[in-house]
């Protein structure tokens, strides 16, 4: 008779997810801000640092961003984008070149201005993005249609002069990828900043479990000197919006600016078309706003640094500890990210721990499981529990794994339809932001007044034109003229 590998169908009950059983991180319904803030600092993900604006990446929540980092460089690399590194610093007047550029940047730019002791001739701005160096660049070393296209993308660091500070939110310096392209022709550049788009999309809905908005950026909220923006919205517990990855395609008006000229097939000099796209740690915060309950992280596990925490019971009995590690190996040599913990710390201590950390399954092990040649594995996005044959066990957590991942995006994308609704006139939009907080959709006749109006009554702003339009309504919520443009709107991190 085959053995049947997979978790038995019998279980006990899991404890209620609404419960709180962590008393040290606020309860998330009373206080979303403290429970965030408390989530990331009892996890270990980051810690405020001595120097204003800035934050400490524990080893924990850069593991995190190491692992986004690799799925998405792996998805970079096989549409064949390659990595390069420019200059923290950009001299002023390069930065001055784009007046629109400039302009959106220019409240958040921090600028050195000595060297040592001595006063520079020409200050240096730490890079808030870094267009202008890329375009520098590729004035200098594109010379023919057959050196294009240019596929760059650099994983650094750049800062903003921000006047708070949110981890992983809001810091003055962070970290991220920026991309930035040259093409032969503005069909390409435009192709190229959709493509990203999708990525961007795998991204957060195959390895993060969050589900997304794909659309284009109004006018008024895409990027300085961009000829269209493209973005990604996600929707938070508390019904904020957070842009989660955007990308631009530049036409040719920073190649105008800076000379990108080539030489095509028939010998005439023609302008570059470029874009650039990028994501940031931000990532790690829509993770914990996402998924995260009142007793800490939830973590999907593509990106989980420790998919299994192992936990001896009775570990000073003969034999358990030695099972644990046996089975540790086991898991890891299938590729499952596992730990043991053999502390002197409590098993109680070290089930509370692992939720907090939001390890995505708890392998429990003692005397009478190894007895019976079977072990008991605890959910963390459930907090189901269940007993597992040993045999083959390997197969039975990455099923699990797999499992819980999809679970996640299942809950999110509930939660997401749940709390997207409609509105045909600003009293509507503005009762529902008050009240039942998240997306709105509404038509909008394209008028800026009519954009300024709703971010200045609404506190709302446009997140984005959904590639998939629906007719909410006819005329524009604020203005009651005809409109066949629905936007959705949110308040937003």
């Amino acid at each position: 008779m085959p053995q049947d590998n997979s978790p038995k169908s019998k279980s006990k009950a899991a404890p209620p997810q609404d419960k709180k059983r962590v008393e040290s991180i606020a309860d998330m319904n009373q206080d979303f801000a403290q429970w965030y803030t408390d989530v990331v600092r009892k996890a270990e993900l980051a810690e405020y640092s001595k120097t204003g604006g800035c934050i400490i990446f524990r080893p924990y929540g850069f593991a995190i961003w190491e692992l986004i980092r690799q799925h998405l460089d792996a998805d970079l690399v096989a549409t064949g984008h390659e990595n390069v590194y420019m200059p923290m610093l950009i001299p002023e007047h390069m930065l001055q070149m784009e007046k629109d550029h400039i302009e959106g940047f220019a409240p958040e730019v921090a600028w050195v201005t000595h060297g040592g002791t001595e006063e520079l001739t020409e200050r240096f701005c730490i890079r808030p993005t870094s267009e202008v160096l890329f375009c520098a660049h590729y004035a200098d070393t594109v010379q023919s249609y057959r050196d294009l296209p240019k596929l760059y993308n650099q994983w650094c660091n750049v800062m903003r002069w921000e006047k708070t500070t949110r981890p992983f939110l809001r810091t003055r310096e962070f970290l991220w990828q920026e991309g930035h392209t040259a093409h032969a022709t503005a069909e390409e550049s435009l192709s190229e900043a959709l493509l990203i788009l999708d990525s961007y999309t795998k991204l957060a809905e195959e390895k993060l479990a969050i589900p997304v908005i794909r659309g284009q950026k109004t006018e008024r909220e895409k990027f300085a000197g961009a000829l269209s923006t493209y973005t990604i919205e996600s929707l938070m517990h508390d019904g904020k919006a957070l842009q989660s990855g955007t990308t631009h395609d530049f036409g040719d008006k920073f190649a105008k600016v800076f000379g990108i000229q080539y030489l095509d097939k028939n010998n005439q000099l023609q302008y570059a078309h470029q874009s650039s796209w990028g994501v940031s740690t931000r990532l790690i915060g829509g993770i914990i706003m996402v998924h995260g309950d009142n007793n800490g992280l939830v973590l999907p596990p593509p990106i989980a640094p420790i998919q299994t925490v192992i936990i001896p019971v009775a570990a000073h009995k003969p034999g358990v500890t030695e099972k644990a590690a046996e089975l540790a190996n086991l898991l890891k040599q299938a590729g499952i990210r596992t730990k043991v913990d053999t502390s002197d710390h409590s098993p109680g201590w070290k089930f509370a721990e692992y939720e907090m950390k939001g390890v995505p399954i708890r392998l429990e092990i003692g005397p009478r499981d190894i007895e019976a040649n079977q072990c008991v594995l605890a959910r963390r996005d459930t907090g189901e529990k269940t007993t597992a044959s040993l045999e083959n066990l390997e197969t039975t957590v990455t099923q699990l794994l797999t499992d819980i991942r999809d679970n996640m995006y299942k809950k999110a994308a509930a939660r997401l339809s749940q709390s997207t609704y409609t509105a045909t006139s600003m009293d509507e939009l503005k009762s529902i932001l008050d009240t039942t907080p998240g997306f709105v959709k509404a038509m909008w006749c394209g008028s800026d007044a009519c954009e300024v109006k709703i971010k200045e009554d609404a506190t709302a702003t446009s997140r984005c034109i959904p590639f998939q339009q629906e007719r909410v309504g006819d005329t524009c919520l604020v203005c009651n003229k005809p409109s066949d443009k629905m936007v959705v709107w949110g308040r937003a991190y």
